[in-house]
């Protein structure tokens, strides 16, 4: 592998602060973000990279490309938590496995939009409806595991109120503001663009960086709980995210995606919800262990997706797109 990948990646201002925040912890500085400052930047960054994706969507229109991105962003979102659930059956229960496979079916936003920013640091174009790709796959998993946990627990049948887990999955604030975003893009083409991207563009780096030192910080603060999930679980947020960033990557090359594309879907395919699906698990199953979906996602899979991964399956990409 092409070490420059990865130090191009390990050099950038926001990898560096994200570095920069789990070093606050660990040498226990009393360097904090306060509580809502971080859930604004989040909305920020949602929006941004909705209303980009909606304005590009409309640029490329609708393509035979972008439905079958689009179907295999779905079909994607349905099959990882399906497989590993019963890779993680070999070691969990049901409630635990259910979760952890609703977690790594479903997506990490900021993986995503990390990414992006690698791609435009790189000078490597992508295509704006990945963002469609984005919000299609935040919410399935979240079904599929609950589907799972009805046909496996003991009793075979579970009382969920699917109004409420419907509303969670499709309408948490995260997918509403994303697909909202991304359809005001679509309605104000480039006029909108013009209006607002001194706003949208001029700050996005900056707000993405300051995002990340708050992350560093919290997954640091996350890495004590990996104590409780073993070696099993750590390997599995490692290996997964990798096999599925592969079945990603032929997908694309059988699509014909371009290069920056395929590395945003292999992103897609490879991380981990640490916000949405947590949500919305702790809500329907309560018998799972926050601790071990919400740990392996945040403290292991998120950061070596951003730190190695990224460059990884560009690597990849390098090699099969050549």
């Amino acid at each position: 592998m092409d070490t420059n990948l990865i130090l191009s990646n390990i050099l950038n201002p926001p990898i560096l602060f994200f570095f920069l925040g789990m070093t606050a912890v660990f040498v226990k500085s009393d360097l904090e973000v306060p509580a809502p400052f971080p859930k604004l930047l989040s909305l920020y960054l949602l929006f941004s990279i909705g209303f980009k994706g909606g304005v590009e969507l409309i640029k490329s229109g609708i393509t035979q490309e972008v439905i079958l991105t689009l179907l295999a962003a779905m079909i994607m979102a349905c099959f990882v938590p399906i497989y590993t659930f019963f890779i993680l059956r070999l070691k969990l229960d049901t409630y635990d496995a259910a979760a952890i496979a609703a977690t790594y079916g479903s997506i990490s936003a900021v993986t995503f939009i990390t990414a992006s920013a690698f791609l435009t640091e790189l000078s490597i174009d992508f295509d704006g409806y990945m963002v469609a790709a984005l919000a299609l796959m935040e919410s399935p998993a979240i079904i599929v595991g609950l589907i799972l946990v009805n046909l496996f627990t003991v009793d075979g049948k579970r009382d969920f109120s699917w109004p409420e887990v419907l509303q969670e999955a499709f309408l948490n604030s995260s997918v509403f503001l994303l697909v909202g975003s991304l359809l005001i893009g679509v309605l104000t083409g480039e006029h909108g663009w013009q209006v607002l991207e001194p706003f949208t563009q001029g700050l996005f780096y900056g707000i993405l960086t300051f995002f990340l030192l708050d992350m560093g910080l919290v997954a640091a603060r996350r890495i004590k709980d990996l104590q409780k999930t073993g070696v099993f679980l750590i390997l599995f947020a490692i290996l997964i995210p990798i096999v599925n960033a592969g079945i990603g990557l032929l997908i694309a090359k059988f699509i014909g995606m371009p290069r920056g594309d395929a590395l945003l879907f292999a992103v897609l395919c490879a991380s981990a919800s640490y916000i949405a699906v947590p949500a919305a698990m702790r809500l329907t199953v309560p018998e799972a262990n926050p601790s071990l979906y919400v740990s392996t996602a945040l403290a292991v899979t998120f950061p070596f997706n951003i730190i190695v991964g990224i460059p990884l399956y560009l690597y990849g990409i390098n090699l099969m797109w050549t």
